[in-house]
């Protein structure tokens, strides 16, 4: 159970992705660009998690997943405050 519940976190975060930056295509507003990207990351995080936890216990990932989440953090607070100004 713990494994469908990792892929439709990673689906979910990858399709949310995809209509942010589809909105971000049609309308160019810079806050959907960033969430976008935000998501995405956080959708490769998750992915993460997956292989970490279920594919390969034996080996830690867990700095890989921390990064990645960090990075997608980092960059919807960029846009966030870009945006602002």
């Amino acid at each position: 159970m713990p494994e469908a519940v990792y892929l439709l976190g990673a689906f979910t975060s990858f399709l949310c992705a995809v209509l942010l930056l589809r909105g971000y295509a049609a309308g160019k507003r810079k806050l959907l660009l960033w969430s976008g990207l935000c998501f995405a990351g956080l959708g490769i995080s998750n992915g993460i998690t997956f292989i970490d936890l279920i594919l390969l216990p034996q080996v830690d990932l867990y700095s890989y997943r921390l990064a990645a989440t960090a990075i997608s953090i980092a960059l919807l607070l960029y846009g966030l405050i870009w945006t602002s100004q």
